[in-house]
Order: C-alpha cells, then structure tokens, then sequence
C-alpha cells in the first residue's frame, strides 16, 4: 500500500487532483517524500502558484501513463473522469485525509473524530476547547481548522487532535483508524455528491474503524446504527443516561461511561455552562465530552472547556434584539435537518428561508416548525418548495416573498421580517438551504443579515 508505514513515496508517480489548499498541500506534502507529482487543474490561474513552483500541471482527465496513485479532494465527485478513469486502470485512489493518515509520524497523534450531517464544527470546537482546558496541546484540523497535513506534520507533534471529517473526506479514506469517534446524526444531504441516501451514510460510517471507540447518539437511529459493530461503543442521549452512556440529570451532564468511581455517574457540567441555545447543542457538548473522556480528560476540565467555547459566526448567533425582537443569524443551517434544530430553539419565529435545496424535501422540515412559526419571509430559487409545504401545513401564517436573487434581496427580507416581528418574537434567519443563488456563501448571508439588521 503507497504511503503505509514501510511504502514510502520515494520515485513513485503521483496524480493530485485540483490545485486548491488541501490540493496544494498534498502536492507539496508529497514532493517533499520524493514522489514524482502532477497536478491536474483546468484553471490556469489557480495552478499557476503551483507551476512557479517547478511542479507539473496538466489539463486533462486521464492520469499520465505510470501514474501509481491519485490524491483526490471534496471538490472531486467520484463519477468525475479522472477519478473513473483511475479506477478503470486499477489505480489506487485517496483523499486528502487518507493521505495525512499515512504520511504522519509514530507515534501518532489521537484522532478524536467527528462526522455528521449537523453539528460538526460546533461540537469540534467544543472539544478543542475542553482538551485545552485539560493542558492538552491540540488543534481543530481537518474539514475545519488546520488541515489535517499540516496537522500532522508540524514540526512540534500534537499528542491529540479534535478532527472533523466530511463524508466526502470519508468516502476516500481505507486505513483511517481514529482513537474515538462519533456520527452525530444522519439526514439526507449532499446526496448528488454520493448518490443516493445509503452511500452517503455508509460514508459516514467509515469513520468507526475496527479498534476505534464508537460514540453515538441515542436520538438518531442512523448514528445508532452505524456504532453498532464497534467493539466498543458509548452512547450519548437528552435522558437518564444508563450504564456506558453520558446524558442528563435535571440540569447536569453527566457520565456513567468513563466514570471517576466504577458504576456510579460523575458530574461534568451543568446546562448553565454552555453558551450556545437549543437541544441540538446539549448532544453536540455530550459528544465532546465523550470523546474527551475517552482520551483520559478529568471533568473538571469537560466543565471548563464547555463554559470557555465560543461558537463560530453563523451558528445561532444572536445579532441584536430591538424593541423585545430577538434578531438570531443561523445561515450556517444549510440543509432541512439544520433548519429543525435551530427552530426548536425558539418559541415564537418569524422565520427567514430558501435558497438552493439541491434536492431535499422542506415538507416534514415544515409540518414540524408550525407551532412555532409566527410568519415566514423566503428567498431564494426554490422557495416555492417552502411556498407549497406551508400552504398545506399553515395556510394560516403569514408569509411573505422576496423575488429578487442578488445580494440587495437580504435588506428587502429584513424590512419585511422587521414588520412582521412583534416584541417576544426571534426573527431568525435559517434557510435550510444552499446560498449560493443570491450569496457568495452563508457566511456572506449571515453578514449581510446581521448587517441589515443593524443598519
């Protein structure tokens, strides 16, 4: 196997997929390992860093005669030429993680990995904080943060990493072998990536590799199902916890997996110590403490680490309240799953959607929010999806649409949102889509709302 642990890449020819940053740095990352390297890029203007700099860049899809491996990344679907046209000729294809699996040193850090369709980088974030807190040193890295090759070649190892893991970086990976992991829940989503609902879990199930501990979620019967086979699995739920499970008590969380006493629960925190709203992260905090539990963290740091955490921008972040109308910027929920938790934060919402669904169904999204909703103001290419869905659902609530698909449509969705709202309301942004019909991406969206909002 290329790149295993006594196959190095000295000689070998290798094809990187694309000259964007996990392209580049596998590029560099194997040249540096004496592999012969060429880039295949259409773009000439973003190859041409890489061209100054003495590597081979091509233009075409099919790997060059000899080629003995190809690096691919997110960007790269698998029906793409190249990438069939590898498998056609019996050539080794892997993604940019698998590539940082192989190439990192002994002794290896501790992968503690997190995948999901929602929550990822929260629930990442929040065990970097508590590894932290531990004295540990650590970093976030891979679909988040640090990429994983410089995570795991920096010149001062890591002894432990809190990484996220896309299930387009799962999809290419073989030989990964993380300390702990967790499948945080399963919803369809990137499903013209992968291709049908099946694929895209059994992705995201690669991450429980044979040795790895196995954190699941007790609420979502995917992520159930996927630990199943692990020899060692810890559950985490919203209730009681049982034996081998981290959950709740009246307002503490608590662990009966990796207890301080054998057979008896040890406090961790309480609710009052996370800073971010909505059950959806109470699981991602139960999580992070799994995974930081299993690699030997006292709780006392699990408690710390939870109240330091700072969620990133765009992630049920309040942006102002005027007039007793909370204004709440979550354009990071990208998908119908994302959207449900976030509206089960808030009791009464003035509901800002649509966008690009690339697909998915808004219906049982839309059945569930209506003893919520005050009104909805939606945007975007597919809002009739929403349109039709309400109609049946909620005739009766209020809803308002903004045609226009450029960047001005988010000052008319915060006027019309602005008249609708009454003093207790959350006017809250969470599309439930893809932006990138109007916006550059969600974070642009967010930036906008949050700037109209203040304006």
């Amino acid at each position: 196997m290329i790149g295993a642990a006594g196959h190095g890449y000295d000689g070998v020819p290798v094809v990187v997929a694309g000259a964007g940053l996990s392209g580049t740095a596998a590029a560099r990352a194997l040249r540096e390992r004496g592999a012969l390297v060429t880039v295949l890029e259409r773009d000439g203007q973003r190859a041409e860093p890489l061209r100054a700099q003495g590597f081979a860049v091509l233009a075409g899809d099919v790997p060059p005669a000899g080629t003995a491996q190809v690096v691919t990344s997110p960007g790269w679907r698998p029906d793409a030429p190249l990438l069939v046209a590898a498998a056609a000729a019996g050539i080794e294809v892997i993604g940019e993680v698998e590539l940082a699996w192989r190439l990192q040193g002994h002794p290896r850090p501790a992968w503690l990995a997190v995948t999901g369709t929602n929550g990822k980088t929260t629930t990442v974030g929040m065990l970097s904080s508590i590894l932290t807190a531990a004295g540990l040193r650590t970093v976030a890295a891979g679909n988040v943060g640090l990429p994983l090759l410089d995570a795991v070649l920096a010149p001062e190892p890591y002894p432990v990493l809190a990484v996220e893991l896309s299930s387009f970086q799962l999809h290419w990976s073989s030989t990964l072998r993380p300390h702990t992991a967790v499948v945080l829940n399963v919803a369809p989503d990137h499903l013209d990536w992968h291709g049908s609902l099946d694929a895209y879990a059994a992705a995201k199930g690669r991450i429980h590799a044979p040795g790895t501990v196995a954190v699941c979620n007790r609420e979502d019967p995917e992520s159930v199902r996927l630990a199943a086979a692990a020899d060692v699995r810890v559950g985490c739920t919203l209730g009681s916890p049982g034996p081998g499970e981290l959950g709740i008590v009246e307002d503490l969380l608590v662990d009966r997996a990796f207890a301080d006493v054998p057979g008896e629960a040890t406090e961790l925190a309480t609710l009052a110590d996370l800073r971010t709203p909505g059950a959806h992260n109470v699981a991602n905090a139960l999580a992070a403490a799994a995974l930081a539990r299993s690699y030997g963290v006292p709780a006392e740091a699990v408690r710390d680490g939870l109240r330091s955490f700072v969620p990133d921008a765009h992630r049920n972040a309040t942006v102002a309240t005027v007039g007793g109308v909370a204004w709440v910027d979550d354009s990071k929920a990208t998908n119908p799953h994302a959207a449900t938790a976030s509206l089960a934060a808030y009791d009464s919402v003035v509901w800002v959607a649509g966008g690009l669904l690339k697909g998915a169904d808004v219906d049982d999204l839309v059945r569930r929010a209506v003893p919520r909703l005050r009104a909805v103001v939606l945007l975007g290419t597919d809002r009739a999806a929403f349109m039709d869905a309400l109609a049946r659902h909620a005739p009766e609530i209020p809803v308002v649409e903004v045609d226009r698909l450029d960047t001005g449509a988010m000052s008319d969705v915060v006027a019309r949102a602005r008249a609708l709202a009454r003093p207790g309301d959350t006017v809250l942004l969470a599309p439930a889509a893809a932006s990138m019909d109007c916006f550059r991406d969600y974070r642009e969206r967010g930036e906008l709302f949050a700037l109209e909002v203040c304006r």
